[in-house]
């Protein structure tokens, strides 16, 4: 199996699955209709395009930083605009359009985005596919954005030159041993070692695509969620179900460690 490895990473994350107007969610996590579209915006595809060849990717997701999820409290109307300014627009007052088309009144929004966090994801499909993902990612026909479009990433998503795929025989060992680069919030002072250091035990988390909802005795959690698109149409959005299972893996932490290099004795 082939995977390309795209890094996620920014300020601000937003990744709604359930979102409705006075309330915009986020999962812990990117989701997949948010790196389908991110991908299509670099393909420079339109909304009425097809998406077939990318949903067919199925997707992983190593959680490199967690983050922090925040919520910002909006209100959309109810201040005071001068009169001249609404006019243009055949209305008296602003705000949202009440159902009975009475006049508008003011509406308060929740949106909640994830902070300072960070992704690698894996893509698997045919090689042909993902080395021109690579291409167009490096090279983007519009813009990219993590979830939001006022949400740009921090950093390249793919390696600024190479062309190399991740391989293995899944992809949790794809994930598993991708490289990790911590950050310094993510490192502890170690007495024992005198260095900055994970914590003890620490582990990622993954978020893998499969087939079905069959745990067998492994317990880990499969969950389903509604974020494999159909559609982009702005009035016609169309998702389904796909099945997730979570688990943790210790090992690129362990590689980490082992590359770190020895501490100088001090004579």
């Amino acid at each position: 199996m082939k995977a390309l490895l795209i890094t996620l990473a920014g300020p601000m994350q937003a990744w709604g699955t359930r979102s409705r107007f006075s309330v915009r969610d986020t999962q812990l996590e990117p989701s997949k209709s948010g790196v389908i579209g991110l991908i299509a915006a670099a393909l420079g595809r339109r909304r009425h395009e097809p998406l077939d060849d990318l949903t067919a990717l199925r997707m992983g997701v190593r959680v490199d930083r967690e983050g922090r999820r925040m919520r910002d409290y909006h209100t959309v109307g109810g201040g005071t605009i001068p009169r001249h300014l609404l006019a243009p627009y055949g209305v008296k007052t602003y705000g949202v359009s009440r159902a009975n088309r009475s006049g508008t009144e003011p509406a308060v929004t929740e949106r909640h985005y994830l902070a300072d966090a960070r992704f690698l994801v894996a893509l698997a499909g045919e090689k042909a596919l993902l080395l021109r993902l690579i291409r167009a990612l490096r090279e983007p026909v519009f813009p990219l954005f993590l979830g939001r479009k006022s949400f740009v990433p921090s950093e390249p998503v793919v390696p600024s030159s190479g062309e190399e795929l991740a391989e293995n025989d899944s992809l949790e060992g794809i994930l598993s041993e991708a490289p990790w680069e911590p950050a310094p919030s993510d490192l502890k002072y170690n007495r024992a070692t005198e260095r900055h250091e994970p914590p003890p035990g620490h582990q990622l988390r993954l978020v893998l695509e499969v087939a079905d909802r069959t745990t067998g005795d492994t317990g880990e959690l499969i969950a389903s969620r509604p974020d494999q698109p159909l559609s982009f149409l702005k009035h016609n959005r169309q998702f389904r179900e796909r099945n997730v299972r979570t688990t943790f893996t210790a090992r690129p932490v362990q590689n980490w460690l082992e590359r770190q290099p020895p501490k100088e004795v001090k004579t």
